[in-house]
């Protein structure tokens, strides 16, 4: 929802920038809105996969006694490590059914 706002944001500010240049309006306004809106729409498009990167299968895993819970689920994860790679795995400690 809050992404969607975002992007709603992004793209009016362009949509407005470029009205205002049409309607012959040059102006800071003019210039901040437009690159205000493409750095919003580029930051949102670019940052998609950024933080949760896909764990590819396969390799050596080991676990770790390293436990939390999600505090956007609320539910109990356990931390996996991929020594090869460096890359860790949060997996739920019950999968919901």
């Amino acid at each position: 929802m809050l992404r969607k706002a975002i992007l709603a944001y992004g793209v009016l500010a362009v949509i407005g920038a470029i009205v205002l240049a049409l309607a012959g309006i040059i102006t800071g306004l003019v210039f901040y809105l437009f690159v205000n809106g493409a750095v919003v729409i580029a930051a949102l498009l670019f940052e998609r996969g950024r933080y949760h990167p896909p764990i590819t299968p396969g390799g050596k895993w080991e676990e770790t006694e390293e436990r939390f819970v999600d505090p956007s689920t609320g539910q109990l994860m356990k931390v996996r490590y991929n020594p090869q790679t460096g890359a860790r795995d949060y997996i739920p400690v019950n999968p919901p059914s």
